[in-house]
């Protein structure tokens, strides 16, 4: 015979009070442990705001709202330098190129001072004239400008210490086999007096640049 079949009524109603009693003692304490745990570590157990890639991003790519999300990632999983706020990157440029929900640090954005209106400075856009040499190039980078020799010029440094603000792309199918080998277009931040220059020159003869 079962031993709550021989419990009187009264019996039965106290052993199912005390089963209740104990039961909600032990939620209470389970809650007071996950409350302890979320103040000692708020970021390992809650996780913080970090900025991500939408998508897979080239170098160079301006940031927009499309191109970043916010996720909460645990603390242990968030690199050094990790950015928190989509504010952070909106119109700033990527110094590399990352992949769909990598966490962007402050090293992958090209410094500030590249995307500002400073006066007596101008971004001119130059194609360069050897692919290879493009692909060597990261926003941020110093480099200098070169236009190749021709037969009645020598070879000649157009600037120094110019800029690079952003690599183009460009889809390799929109490429006219009229212009192989050709790079795709650098935009170099300089002194706007020598960027008219660097513009007006790049389209008479080949320019390239060399690597400080």
């Amino acid at each position: 015979m079962d031993v709550l079949s021989k419990l009187r009524p009264p019996d039965l109603t106290r052993l199912q009070s005390r089963r209740t009693r104990l039961i909600r003692r032990w939620l209470a304490v389970g809650l007071l442990m996950v409350g302890v745990l979320l103040l000692v570590y708020p970021g390992s157990a809650r996780g913080a705001p970090t900025v991500l890639a939408a998508h897979d991003l080239p170098s160079g790519a301006t940031l927009r709202a499309a191109d970043v999300r916010l996720a909460d990632l645990p603390g242990g999983a968030r690199p050094e330098g990790v950015l928190s706020s989509l504010d952070a990157v909106d119109g700033r440029l990527l110094a590399g190129a990352v992949r769909a929900g990598e966490p962007l640090t402050d090293v992958r954005l090209a410094t500030p001072v590249l995307v500002s209106g400073d006066p007596g400075v101008a971004t001119v856009p130059v194609r360069l004239a050897d692919a290879a040499v493009a692909e060597l190039l990261q926003p941020g980078q110093r480099v200098d400008v070169v236009a190749a020799p021709e037969p009645e010029a020598p070879a000649s440094v157009l600037a120094s210490g110019a800029t690079v603000v952003t690599i183009g792309h460009p889809d390799p199918a929109q490429q006219t086999i009229s212009r192989p080998g050709k790079g795709p277009l650098v935009l170099l931040r300089l002194p706007e007096a020598i960027a008219t220059r660097v513009a007006a020159i790049s389209l008479e003869r080949p320019v390239t640049v060399t690597l400080r």
